[in-house]
């Protein structure tokens, strides 16, 4: 472990500070890169324009032809939250547009597998479609995608992730990510594309005459699903993207959002008025995942869709219930994996470059976040894999990975399937995320072959966590109300929320939680004791340690008093210990 505290460039922080930036947020800004104030505008005006995306003007221009013959559409949403939100963007939108006949379908993970396949193409086509539109997939659905285009039905892609070496022959595809695409927000989640294709349908209209400024629809009160499928999904949040997630973020405080929305809100137990990106990642995404993961993602979409109060509440605890049954599925495997991963290696030794698990017990739906929880604790690229559940596929083991920085998962499988050919029956991914299939008989040479690409690629530095911090925290903001304010913020992947690191002495500390799994740390914080917790922490701490924190309230009796939370903890230099830290 070791605690890095960011480069703070001084002339950047001052300009900020100028321009009327709290102190605080200045200097965590100019640590993230932000040199100017108009840099923080998240106003609609500032979002990127649509035209600058390649193929928006066919996609456009597709739709509303559609629309002008009463075309039946029907929209291939994919089974995570990024696609949930997606489609219900794509079918709210649409219709708010005009469409009168608009339908979706979503794969189902177990049987039919990722993206626009063959026969999910054809079941469109059972459906009486005239236009297949796809979201947070299809890039890559070079068959079915011929195969829709066999049936007759008009085909357009909107994705986000990285082509293949061959593009679908679609009508239009809108992808960031496409070659020669010059818009420069590469990192958009496929519910942002989605939004911009309906913001250039909308213009398309318009100049067709169907409406005009003054009475065109609203399409803004969608931002509420584009800022939860963005930031769900987990994409790197820059400028553009902040502003997406900033502007749902103020619709939900002002409790202008969907029913489902405000339903899973208060199912999460969480507080919309005060909305952050953390409820996001941690608290709606997961249950709408989680429909995904472990039973069908219909559930999730139409959660998003329905504008009864009563039936969203409905939706939103069924989605609750099924996230609980996934949390405890996941506990039970993420123990055992721990187990078989901690196996590899003495209590002496450092794990191996990378780790690969399987158990036939283990469910498929959970492996990424169990690969996840695994890569978290032990810091190495790491696969779990489960039997296929898909008819006729038991003997396929499908593994989903998860990586470190510096190690690029996706490439990593790429040249393991050209040392190993028929080893990988499909990949896929992108360079922290990725999955793959492979026969059960062939996962010890995946095992083996990983583990070797990554004794090539990383390096003794690589291999040691690092938690990159914005340094000591001034005694005069620890304050409930600084939290607040940087709680109200945009934070998330590429726009690392604020974590603070100094050393500090320790007061007391003993073990909390019901299976005593959680550290609670009395400090002493540059002359004042303040509390601090270390979740899923067993390991005593020295009386001195440099500690990285995270900001937070904990809420007593009607009193709000600022504790830490602690992310990571470093033994001062100069200094031994044997206590692990």
């Amino acid at each position: 472990m070791k605690i890095i505290a960011r480069d703070i460039p001084p002339r950047a922080a001052w300009a900020l500070e100028q321009a009327g930036v709290h102190p605080l947020l200045a200097r965590l800004y100019a640590a993230r890169g932000v040199r100017t104030k108009d840099e923080l505008d998240d106003g609609l005006a500032r979002l990127l324009p649509p035209s600058g995306l390649k193929g928006i003007g066919e996609a456009a221009r597709l739709l509303a032809d559609a629309m002008a013959q009463n075309q039946h559409l029907v929209i291939v949403a994919d089974y995570d939250c990024d696609g949930a939100t997606a489609c219900a963007v794509g079918v709210r939108g649409l219709r708010l547009l005009g469409a009168k006949n608009v339908d979706y379908l979503v794969p189902d993970r177990v049987t039919d597998g990722y993206g626009l396949t063959p026969p999910i193409a054809r079941r469109v086509a059972e459906r009486g479609a005239d236009v297949l539109i796809t979201v947070d997939n299809g890039i890559a659905s070079v068959d079915g995608v011929a195969e829709a285009k066999a049936l007759g039905l008009q085909v357009l892609v909107t994705d986000h992730h990285l082509p293949g070496p061959e593009l679908p022959a679609a009508d239009a595809i809108v992808n960031p990510n496409q070659p020669g695409c010059p818009f420069e927000s590469k990192s958009m989640a496929g519910v942002g594309v989605m939004f911009y294709v309906l913001l250039a349908l909308r213009a398309e209209l318009r100049a067709r005459g169907v409406f005009d400024a003054a009475s065109q629809p609203k399409l803004d009160p969608l931002l509420t699903l584009v800022a939860l499928g963005t930031v769900a999904d987990v994409v790197k949040l820059d400028a553009n993207n902040r502003r997406l997630v900033a502007q749902g973020l103020k619709r939900i405080r002002a409790g202008q959002m969907p029913a489902g929305i405000a339903a899973l809100f208060h199912a999460a137990g969480r507080k919309a008025p005060v909305a952050t990106t953390f409820d996001f990642g941690f608290a709606l995404g997961p249950r709408i995942n989680a429909a995904g993961r472990l039973a069908d993602m219909t559930l999730g979409i139409e959660c998003l869709l329905t504008d009864d109060a009563g039936r969203a509440a409905e939706l939103a605890a069924t989605l609750d219930a099924i996230n609980r049954e996934r949390r405890e599925i996941e506990g039970g495997m993420r123990d055992q994996a721990l187990l078989m991963a901690e196996s590899l290696f003495q209590e002496d030794e450092e794990p191996p470059p990378a780790i690969s698990v399987f158990d036939p017990d283990f469910h498929e739906g959970v492996v990424g976040i169990v690969a996840s929880r695994i890569k978290d604790k032990l810091h190495r690229p790491t696969f779990v894999f489960a039997a296929s559940s898909a008819p006729g596929k038991a003997h396929e083991l499908k593994g989903s990975g998860r990586s470190i920085p510096g190690f690029h998962l996706r490439d990593a499988l790429d040249l393991v399937a050209k040392r190993h050919p028929g080893v990988l029956l499909k990949f896929g991914g992108h360079a922290m995320a990725a999955g793959c299939t492979v026969a059960e008989e062939a996962f010890e040479v995946f095992e083996r072959a990983l583990a070797q690409v990554a004794q090539e690629w990383l390096d003794a530095a690589t291999l040691t966590r690092r938690i990159e911090t914005d340094g000591p925290l001034a005694p005069e903001y620890c304050r409930a109300d600084i939290v607040d304010t940087l709680h109200r913020e945009v934070w998330g992947q590429g726009f690392a929320p604020p974590t603070f690191s100094e050393e500090m002495q320790v007061l007391s500390q003993r073990l909390v939680g019901e299976a005593k799994n959680h550290l609670s740390i009395k400090l002493m914080h540059q002359g004042n004791p303040i509390d601090a917790i270390w979740f899923g922490h067993t390991e005593q701490l020295p009386a001195r340690v440099v500690l990285a924190f995270r900001l937070d309230v904990n809420e007593w009796k009607g009193e709000r008093r600022v504790q830490f939370l602690v992310e990571g903890a470093q033994v001062p230099t100069g200094t031994s210990s044997s206590t692990g830290v």
